[in-house]
């Protein structure tokens, strides 16, 4: 492809393939609607994340990447082993490790895991909840956890296989180690992204949406953006990394996903020394926390029956419980009774549902000159980062 390519969305997605194009020589021009970019994993303005992410060992292309910018250095292993976990209901604390070779210790082993209960996990149709009916204490101690941070979908709803093929990707040697950013998906994601762009010679165009497309025949000839009309010649090309209805307003007709779930995020204000933390609760709304110097990050998935409840309420109704686990974990720092100042961010539309069903996988290049790219656009993943980088490579690959 002799032209240029516009990517249309800045989100991990889109830096993905704009920069894989810009490093194989093609004239690139990045594109954003809002004013920031990293999407889903983009900083906010007071420097706090949007979202809670976290990579696993697993997660080989997105490490890969994150090597390509220079910015592995930034992701830390904060719990070597196994994963903390408190449990609100008894008030016990234990570590449990994510890879199998850390169950033949008892020490790491998840509660109520026995034969059955893996036979179970590995075999079940329907969903989780279906497949683990006959063990309650392995479903939600172990697998519950798991499934939300992964498929972002209720066990009752979530699907069983999908959710066997992410645990399958931790049997390998070190796949399981979680990692973590340091300071945080802007500076730790984003940033080095923009900057490799910046070296490799990509314009941004911040406060451009994508209003239409202009199809001729089997290939698109404009792009309306913003106030303007890009016309695309014959050797042009172009990339959608666009959230899943945002494509569809776009391309009439595309298959996607039809439901989405919810994620809520709380960032606590807590300044306090010692080393990043990371950990989980159960019997409490939050599941996830990552503790950092600058702050408290407090993650609850599938956020159904909380997102619609008011930021304040929220905050002060998280915090005893994450004081609660902190204290019980015996993590570093003062952890007073009242909360901190706090910021909600509710992600109404995160990630597509993964239900039994199932979403629709859209065509890579739905016409010839235009390529898809989004975590939604990725089959046999649920939408993560790693699923992100995998479709921005691949949109890339496609029109070269």
């Amino acid at each position: 492809m002799a032209g240029s390519v516009h990517v249309v969305g800045a989100g991990v997605a889109g830096l993905v393939a704009a920069l894989r194009l810009a490093r194989a020589g093609q004239a690139v021009t990045l594109h954003e609607a809002s004013p920031e970019a990293g999407g889903r994993c983009r900083a906010l303005p007071d420097g706090t994340d949007n979202g809670t992410h976290a990579l696993t060992g697993a997660n080989r292309t997105a490490l890969g990447f994150l090597r390509e910018i220079g910015a592995a250095d930034g992701w830390v292993e904060p719990e070597p082993g196994a994963l903390p976990v408190f449990d609100l209901a008894d008030g016990s604390a234990r570590r449990v490790a994510l890879a199998p070779l850390g169950w033949l210790g008892a020490a790491a082993r998840p509660a109520g895991m026995s034969l059955g209960a893996l036979w179970a996990l590995s075999t079940g149709r329907g969903s989780v909840a279906q497949a683990l009916h006959a063990h309650p204490m392995f479903l939600r101690g172990f697998v519950e956890p798991l499934t939300v941070a992964a498929l972002n979908t209720p066990v009752e709803e979530a699907s069983a296989p999908l959710l066997r093929r992410v645990l399958a990707r931790l049997l390998a040697p070190g796949a399981a180690r979680v990692l973590v950013a340091r300071k945080g998906l802007g500076p730790d994601l984003i940033a080095p992204a923009l900057a490799a762009l910046r070296l490799a010679g990509v314009p941004l165009r911040f406060g451009a949406r994508l209003r239409g497309i202009v199809v001729n025949s089997s290939r698109v000839v404009a792009l309306e953006i913003g106030a303007h009309r890009v016309a695309l010649g014959p050797g042009d090309a172009a990339v959608l990394a666009l959230p899943a209805w945002e494509a569809a307003r776009i391309i009439p007709g595309l298959a996607v996903p039809a439901a989405h779930a919810p994620i809520l995020n709380i960032h606590y204000a807590r300044v306090g020394a010692g080393p990043v933390r990371f950990f989980g609760l159960l019997g409490g709304l939050a599941q996830w926390v990552l503790v950092r110097p600058s702050g408290v990050s407090v993650t609850v998935s599938a956020a159904d029956a909380a997102i619609g409840e008011e930021a304040e309420a929220l905050g002060a109704r998280v915090w005893p419980e994450l004081r609660r686990a902190a204290l019980g974990l015996g993590l570093a720092g003062d952890w007073p009774d009242a909360p901190p100042a706090f910021r909600v961010v509710k992600e109404r539309r995160a990630t597509p549902r993964h239900g039994v069903v199932g979403n629709p996988v859209p065509l890579r290049m739905p016409f010839a000159n235009l390529a898809l790219a989004g975590d939604w656009t990725w089959p046999g993943l649920p939408a993560t980062i790693e699923a992100a980088v995998l479709s921005g490579r691949a949109a890339a690959a496609a029109l070269a």
